[in-house]
């Protein structure tokens, strides 16, 4: 579980460097280890719009990493396989149980 944490904690890392072309809008990394819950937040000015929500959710459940929120154009579950998660690790929370048989990744 260390290892699965460290990987999601490098994929969501990335995240914190990437500049929004249409507004002053940052992303914020929020770890609770013990829990183990991720959480990339959004936040900032788009105008005179306040932009503040959760772009990605991920968490641990028993052995498997459940994306239960994605908001990112490429997926985030494409960056965790790419460093080395297996697709049957990962499941696609955001998805319903019925839908998730359909994808290449665990559909617990």
């Amino acid at each position: 579980m260390t290892n699965d944490r460290q990987c999601i904690e490098t994929v969501l890392t990335r995240y914190l460097e990437l500049h929004y072309a249409n507004g002053d809008i940052q992303n914020e990394l929020i770890i609770d280890r013990t829990g183990n819950q991720f959480v990339l937040l959004s936040s900032g000015w788009q105008g005179p719009r306040r932009i503040h929500g959760c772009l990605v959710h991920i968490t641990i459940q028993n052995g498997l990493i459940w994306i239960q929120r994605d908001g990112t154009e490429y997926g985030i579950a494409n960056d965790l396989v790419a460093i080395g998660i297996p697709r049957e690790r990962i499941v696609l929370g955001f998805y319903s149980r019925q839908t998730r048989q359909y994808t290449d990744f665990a559909s617990a």
